[in-house]
């Protein structure tokens, strides 16, 4: 089971956030798109057959400083505090910790706002 792909459409049935904006791929991505880029950057086996643990980074690219830092927040609200004890597609949320807070990282090509931040996510599947 891909993480991505679960997480990015709890956050598109968010109704405070872009359905368009979560993606796992920025290939055709124009600049000052608002955008939620997920990526799964780690992660183990913490129960043999049965729970997982997946890492999950995200960047949130925004036309604006404070709205970009605003839904980089936002994303980290719904991770940590709405998404344990969820059912999403085939994955039982069991429990959500933060790896690291969002932090400013500007696109260095294109110099867009850019927050990122890193969660782990607890989930058995369904």
């Amino acid at each position: 089971m891909d993480p991505v792909d679960f997480l990015n459409s709890y956050l598109r049935s968010q109704p405070d956030i872009l359905s368009r904006a979560p993606t796992g791929d920025l290939a055709g991505r124009e600049a000052g798109d608002t955008t939620i880029y997920l990526e799964h950057s780690g992660g183990f086996r913490m129960v043999r057959d049965r729970m997982d643990r997946f890492d999950i980074e995200y960047d949130v690219y925004h036309a604006d400083r404070e709205r970009a830092v605003q839904l980089a927040l936002l994303v980290r609200e719904k991770f940590l505090e709405d998404l344990p004890g969820l059912t999403v597609g085939p994955a039982e949320v069991l429990d959500v910790e933060e790896i690291t807070s969002p932090r400013y990282y500007p696109d260095s090509t294109s110099r867009e706002h850019m927050y990122g931040g890193e969660v782990s996510v607890f989930f058995v599947e369904s």
